[in-house]
């Protein structure tokens, strides 16, 4: 367990009064289950959070003084950036925390050795092998964590933010203690649902198993969920209070149409996030499909905990065996209206557009600017970083694990310069970068010539903590 567990938390971990508890040291208290408790002191939510957790948690360890074991433990990472303000958030907390180091205690974002200054001949070059080279001439609000410098202690907790792709708080993230792997990406549910701990340790179970029961038509009419079996399923997390979200159902209702009238076996789920039966009967009946029943408030509950919906509008597409396929159904859609590329398998690397650009928000992603004029530059951009993207997701889909970069390739167009201008990059291109927009930091290779081994050892010097990254 000490392996796993360390790697996503470190060495030591921190009580309230300030005493060092080895992660290692879990196991022998009986561990079996880690909730990443992501928060701050500002009040309000993460408040409020803390009260109820604070029962939820003494609850599990009141049982384990009775039967001599902890099968629960609760760390902190703090989206505080200054240790006053950990202190206080962390003073009356009874669980563990991951260490604060000051920020300022390193300071400067030194350049890789690497790394060269732009070139000053004005022409640069992609090369995708010996014979084949390009010439030419020189959203949502997210939560920011905040610029961490060259601060290792601070790096470390924001790669959890990143690996788990925390955007807001407060959240709550369970995790198994012997692999480090996720169980429930939304634990605030659990502790609303289940406060007794009845289901712990709260594992996901099948999908055919959490839709089990009727569904609803806009017409009244019911019918049992085994009527999704042997298509493919949209679980579309949406609420009429949510501009975005009618703006993508109207989208979503011609893209359905268009695939049930190709042939295709496909449905799509509503769990609504209506505030009244009200919202929800209006919002519906401008739906061609499926609902799970607005009053079955604990079934919505459970599909929210298995996919861990963060915010709507979300559309999750499904094999016909309940298996993801894309968490990005929403960017699929409004990318691809003639739903030529349905069921959308995901791509390792996307072209960046104005309709995928949320994704930036994610975690870290590797960027490589081109000049869209050239012909065929985007589509060369592509072929050249695409193995390294295949390699690094196999990697870790074998771990069970999201891949920690997205790709992309940027051409040249009004959202590309205001993303450009807005992480303060030279107007180079090829340029290849990876941008961390929750740590407000960046990393820039800036040479004249661009080769898949650059790009690949670009790719692992970034993974090995090698880079240091310079402030947005």
């Amino acid at each position: 367990m000490a392996g796993a567990l360390s790697e996503v938390l470190g060495e030591v971990l921190v009580t309230a009064d300030g005493e060092e508890v080895a992660v290692s040291a879990l196991a022998a208290r009986g561990v079996s289950l880690v909730g990443l408790y992501f928060g701050c002191s500002l009040g309000g939510p993460c408040a409020q959070l803390g009260a109820s957790l604070a029962a939820f948690y003494g609850r599990f360890r009141g049982e384990a003084a009775a039967a001599g074991g902890q099968r629960l433990e609760i760390v902190f990472v703090s989206a505080e950036q200054e240790q006053q303000q950990w202190q206080e958030a962390v003073r009356a907390m009874p669980w563990l925390a991951l260490p604060f180091a000051d920020k300022h205690r390193k300071t400067g974002a030194a350049e890789h050795p690497t790394c060269q200054p732009a070139c000053a001949s004005g022409r640069r070059r992609l090369v995708l092998c010996a014979n084949r080279m390009l010439r030419h001439p020189k959203s949502n609000a997210q939560l920011a964590v905040g610029w961490m410098g060259n601060n290792k202690e601070r790096r470390c907790q924001l790669k959890l933010w990143n690996k788990y792709r925390v955007s807001n708080v407060p959240s709550l993230i369970f995790i198994d203690a012997t692999t480090g792997k996720v169980v429930c990406r939304n634990g605030l549910l659990v502790i609303r649902d289940d406060p007794e701990g009845l289901e712990f340790p709260w594992g996901p179970k099948p999908f055919s198993e959490v839709v089990a029961g009727p569904l609803l038509r806009n017409n009244g009419q019911t019918l049992d969920s085994s009527a999704l079996e042997g298509s493919h399923v949209g679980v579309y997390f949406s609420a009429h209070w949510c501009p975005p979200c009618r703006s993508l159902t109207r989208v979503l209702v011609e893209s359905y149409q268009k695939i049930k009238e190709a042939g295709q076996k496909f449905e799509i789920l509503f769990v609504s996030a209506d505030r009244s039966e009200d919202s929800f009967k209006q919002y519906f009946s401008e739906m061609p499909w499926v609902a799970v029943p607005y009053a079955d408030e604990a079934r919505r509950s459970r599909l929210n905990r298995l996919y861990g919906i963060q915010g709507i509008p979300t559309l999750i597409v499904l094999d016909p065996k309940g298996e993801v396929i894309t968490r990005q159904g929403r960017v699929e859609v409004l990318n691809d209206v003639e739903c030529r590329e349905f069921p959308w398998h995901p791509k390792p690397v996307l072209e960046l557009t104005d309709s995928n650009a949320v994704q930036l928000n994610e975690g870290p992603c590797l960027v490589l600017f081109v000049d869209s004029e050239d012909d065929g530059e985007s589509e060369a951009a592509k072929q050249l970083i695409q193995p390294i993207a295949e390699k690094i997701i196999a990697k870790y889909k074998a771990k069970e694990e999201e891949a920690p970069l997205l790709f992309f390739v940027a051409g040249e167009d009004d959202m590309t310069d205001s993303l450009r201008d807005y992480t303060n990059l030279p107007e180079a291109a090829p340029l290849l970068t990876i941008l961390d927009m929750s740590a407000r930091a960046k990393y820039v290779m800036d040479v004249e010539e661009i080769t898949p081994e650059i790009v690949e050892a670009f790719v692992s010097d970034f993974l090995a903590d090698k880079l240091k990254p310079e402030p947005i």
